[in-house]
């Protein structure tokens, strides 16, 4: 059996991002042998767009991981699969008992779109793909009264199969929802979450019990719920951790007031703090196109970057959610968060491994080396009303769960500036906003100016045109290009702009996991990269706090912008206070996107 299992996930390895058959590539263009087929003259390592097999990840033990060898990886995988379907027992104390582990994920808020939308899909999507445990239970808990097959049928309509793989999909989803459970009770309840244990338990059998609880809940009951659970239903024999979705508190108090609730029933590595856009495929790319391309590394400082822009647009406006969106505000919902952590990744040093420990320790280097963001670096906008072909969109306040005096922005625009060797001078620019012209989510770094540049007449005064610019699409349609010079075909000297253009749609064939996919699975192996550690979070929070309460103590007013347009106009005017101009306004943006 061995045997046949150690070729079982050779198979597996080989048909992977990781097979020997791929040249030297981590999902990169191929570099051929100079005496075999056609020689590709430029080769960029990339992280491979999707895990082919769940078994063959990077080796996780008590959060920390390492790369392996190919054959590492193939014994390992064997090792893991003969570990996972194979009971054991060992002798304690004179008895035996079980070594055979189990997962118990249970989805607090169960009940809400969050987990409807995106947690259970997840978890199908990993179950689908053969990435939990062979034994794992997932249980719904919320205060609504439902059954075991009303939580079913309430979230069966969300499962989606691969696209590119759909073989036995009916069967999957009938097994993975024979896996699913539910359980009604109050959050500040011991006695509901010890009779979630006990059910818990019925399931778990004589099997080592790992749990995982996602807390798919308003911030203000995360603590009661920490309470509850960790008193009534930690696992008595294997770990238990916790997922926490943001926001995590509106400032540095409330934050650091949130973090003391937690660790009062919580070990900080029991704590998984989560922000799901560290788990998008590109965000999670960034170091490696960065550490494994030497063509990237030495480029990235001071003496070559002029600038960085960390740009989020939605298309859309609050569309009813507008009650929660105003008690946080475009900065809080977005930039303090998703774009801040992109920026410490993107920014951070060498990390001595890739343990999550030191990957994080250089994000808060990064954090703690940036100045606090001021008044005068900022600009803040608010969407209204406006007509287009025919059709009338909405001002913020038209919305109904929004005051009709809120100062509360959609649209933020910030310049932000790290104190240290590498970047001093660099402005990083963000901008976020809500009914903006384009969906999307992308980092763009423009280089300086070639010095003494031998063709400069025939750039004249355009600053794009005589800028390299390396553009990291998020989202959607996922996508790395650079922006470079050259010479159009012809008798005469005419230079064009062109991309090199790594379109992940057109290079890979598979569908790109969701980001809650590679976050759950790594909660579950312990993996704590992706996630938020406290320091990290209180250095966040301290860059932008006190901004935030001078906004609010002068009430500021935002600058009004139509529904649909590109945003403030005092965006460009803080740009053009750094010699910048935002990349995503150009024709050719657009155009790409």
């Amino acid at each position: 059996m061995e045997q046949a299992m150690m070729a079982g996930c050779a198979q597996a390895v080989s048909s992977s991002s990781l097979s020997r058959g791929s040249g030297a590539e981590l999902g990169s263009s191929r570099v051929a042998s100079r005496s075999g087929a056609a020689f590709s003259p430029v080769t960029v390592a990339v992280k491979p767009k999707q895990r082919n097999s769940c078994a063959v990840r990077a080796t996780v033990s008590g959060g920390k991981s390492s790369v392996q060898s190919y054959d590492e990886a193939t014994k390992s995988a064997a090792r893991a699969a003969m570990d996972d379907v194979s009971p054991k027992s060992a002798s304690l104390n004179g008895g035996t008992t079980s070594t055979e582990t189990t997962v118990s994920i249970t989805v607090v808020g169960a009940s809400g779109d969050l987990a409807k939308k995106k947690i259970f899909p997840a978890l199908f999507a990993l179950y689908y793909e053969g990435c939990l445990p062979e034994h794992f239970t997932v249980f719904g808990f919320a205060r609504s009264k439902m059954t075991d097959e009303t939580l079913r049928e309430m979230i069966s309509g969300t499962l989606t199969c691969r696209i590119d793989q759909r073989e036995n999909c009916g069967d999957k989803q009938e097994a993975f929802l024979k896996r699913c459970f539910y359980h009604a009770g109050q959050y500040s309840s011991e006695d509901s979450f010890g009779e979630l244990s006990k059910k818990l338990h019925e399931h778990e059998g004589d099997r080592v019990a790992n749990r995982l609880f996602y807390l798919s809940i308003p911030p203000d009951i995360f603590v009661d719920v920490a309470r509850s659970s960790s008193l009534a239903a930690s696992s008595a024999n294997g770990w238990t951790r916790v997922i926490v979705e943001k926001p995590f508190g509106r400032d540095s108090e409330s934050s650091a007031e949130l973090t003391r609730g937690l660790k009062k029933y919580l070990k900080e590595d029991q704590i998984y703090r989560i922000d799901h856009y560290l788990g998008k495929e590109l965000v999670e790319n960034l170091s490696v196109l960065r550490f494994s391309n030497l063509v990237f590394e030495p480029l990235w400082s001071r003496q070559y970057i002029r600038n960085v822009q960390l740009i989020f647009s939605e298309d859309f406006g609050t569309e009813g959610r507008g009650g929660y969106f105003d008690n946080y505000g475009i900065i809080r919902d977005i930039m303090q968060n998703h774009l801040l952590q992109i920026l410490a990744l993107f920014a951070m040093e060498p990390p001595v491994s890739l343990d999550a420990e030191d990957i994080r320790n250089e994000k808060v280097k990064v954090l703690r080396s940036m100045r606090v963001l001021d008044i005068d670096n900022l600009v803040v906008g608010q969407y209204k009303g406006h007509t287009r072909g025919g059709v009338n969109y909405p001002a913020y306040t038209d919305d109904k769960t929004v005051p009709n005096n809120s100062l509360t922005p959609t649209f933020a625009a910030a310049a932000l500036f790290i104190d240290n060797a590498r970047w001093d001078g660099v402005p990083f620019l963000m901008k976020a906003g809500k009914a903006l012209h384009m969906k999307g989510a992308e980092i763009r770094v423009q280089f300086r100016h070639v010095p003494g540049n031998l063709y400069k007449r025939s750039f004249g005064t355009d600053l794009d045109l005589a800028t390299n610019e390396l553009v990291i699409r998020v989202q959607p349609d996922e996508a790395i290009y650079l922006k470079i010079n050259n010479k159009v075909p012809g008798l005469g000297m005419r230079l064009d702009r062109s991309n090199l253009n790594l379109h992940y749609a057109d290079r890979y064939n598979r569908e790109i996991p969701d980001a809650y996919e590679r976050l759950l699975l790594d909660a579950i192996e312990g993996e704590r990269r992706l996630f938020i550690r406290s320091d990290e979070l209180d250095a966040a929070w301290a860059l932008f706090t006190p901004l935030l309460k001078e906004l609010e103590k002068r009430k500021i007013s935002p600058e009004l912008y139509p529904y649909g347009s590109r945003g403030p106009v005092g965006a460009h005017y803080l740009a053009a206070k750094y010699n910048v101009r935002w990349g995503d306004n150009s024709s050719e943006a657009l155009d790409i996107a």
